[in-house]
């Protein structure tokens, strides 16, 4: 079984990771994509702001300034 890593990340418009939550729990990341998601303003999303949710397949692909949890 290979490992998946689900990464939630904001990036703001210039492609900046503004946060990023890693976990292994797909329910726990679908949640956090969801409140990435609805925490960002209409202003922010017109400017370009994103949420994304995307698998790795190990921590080293994880941004290093990331919360990661178990």
């Amino acid at each position: 079984m290979t490992l998946q890593i689900w990464v939630n990340e904001q990036i703001d418009p210039s492609g900046l990771i503004y946060s990023c939550i890693a976990c292994c729990d797909q329910d726990q990341a679908k949640d956090c994509h969801d409140s990435f998601t609805s925490n960002l303003t209409p202003e922010q999303k017109a400017s370009g702001w994103i949420a994304r949710l995307r698998i790795v397949d190990s921590w080293e692909d994880v941004p290093v300034n990331s919360l990661k949890l178990d």
